[in-house]
């Protein structure tokens, strides 16, 4: 197995493609469907004495474009199968248009949120280009949770981790039957884990620098911070030896990774709490911009979304009460250990500064 690493000027971070080849050849994501980012894929895989036309499989972890956004161009040159789970192949397909590409259905979001003007129409400039990488839609064969498929003798298990895509899966698999010295961070010193032999491809799920946007980057979904939450419980009781993401390197201790993002969230739901406490009722832009301060491009969709998804998981455990766009403190001194699972890691990790 060998990566490829794709430039990203249109979302944040390095995109990794991954390579399972031999009697098959298979790609985990593909990249944003631009021009350069085609060609440094294509040139990549001549790297590896490989074009677009040898690919057989697609093995999508989730629908955003920077991760399958040049699934239908390869599968135009070779005719593969294209595989995502069953949530996010609609949207990969053309059968369905995300919220953030529907210009009624975001309205009705940003209304809800109490989106300025000002903020909505540079944002809707933002998503309204993004359009243009839609190129090529493809022809998608869905699975489910728990589906196996086998590639080139390694079978690999689709696990759902729906958080940050309703549809996000990661694809785990015995390390042991796969070559994979080529994927080691031999530059960062955070290669293979040393505690098994399973591995999976996250996408998503969990990145070694940023915590995923929960919220935001799906506006499909409700409940999106409790589903994630309970992702990044499943991450953490897999215990996988080693994690491949999709952007940047790789993940030497995914369990604490996880463990660490669930931090992160139990911080992060503190200060919102905090916000409201000090501030009084207030819309979910307002509680965005007490937490991040200006936004700008697609942080503007990020930002909000995020303090969303943590009202919301407020207002389901009624710590919150929402009236109109404005969400009031019911309870002064909730106990916020209580919204999130024990695991093994709590009180023993500390969450990172990281972006939203």
């Amino acid at each position: 197995m060998k990566r490829i690493r794709l430039g990203n000027a249109v979302f944040e971070g390095l995109n990794n493609v991954y390579v399972l080849d031999g009697e098959t050849t298979a790609l985990v994501d593909t990249g944003i469907s631009t021009p350069a980012v085609e060609s440094e894929l294509a040139d990549g895989l001549a790297e590896f004495g490989l074009e677009f036309a040898d690919v057989d499989e697609v093995l999508l972890t989730h629908w955003h474009q920077d991760h399958a956004g040049l699934a239908g161009v390869i599968q135009r040159e070779s005719d593969c199968i294209v595989r995502a789970h069953e949530a996010d192949a609609p949207l990969i397909s053309g059968a369905e248009l995300p919220p953030s590409s529907d210009s009624a259905g975001r309205r009705a979001v940003f209304d809800r949120w109490g989106m300025p003007d000002a903020a909505r129409e540079e944002l809707e400039e933002v998503l309204d280009a993004n359009e243009s990488y839609r190129e090529v839609d493809a022809d998608v064969t869905p699975f489910a949770d728990g589906d196996r498929f086998a590639v080139n003798g390694i079978e690999f298990e689709a696990v759902h981790l729906p958080g940050h895509a309703a549809g996000l899966a990661a694809f785990a698999f015995d390390q042991t039957a796969a070559d994979t010295a080529a994927l080691d961070d031999h530059e960062t010193g955070s290669g293979r884990g040393d505690r098994g032999d399973t591995a999976a491809f996250v996408g998503d799920a969990i990145l070694p620098r940023y915590t995923p946007n929960v919220g935001g980057a799906d506006l499909r979904m409700t409940g999106a911070l409790d589903q994630y939450v309970h992702s990044l419980v499943r991450v953490i009781d897999r215990d996988w030896s080693v994690a491949y993401p999709g952007h940047r390197d790789t993940i030497a201790d995914p369990s604490r990774r996880a463990g660490v993002i669930l931090e992160h969230h139990r911080e992060r739901t503190e200060r919102v709490i905090d916000v409201l406490r000090e501030h009084g009722p207030l819309d979910t832009w307002s509680v965005s911009a007490h937490l991040f301060g200006d936004l700008s491009a697609v942080h503007i969709l990020h930002g909000p979304g995020e303090a969303h998804a943590h009202l919301e998981h407020l207002a389901d455990a009624g710590i919150v009460e929402r009236d109109g766009t404005e969400y009031a403190l019911v309870d002064a001194d909730p106990d916020v250990r209580s919204l999130f699972p024990e695991t093994r890691f709590y009180g023993r990790v500390e969450a990172e500064t990281e972006g939203q």
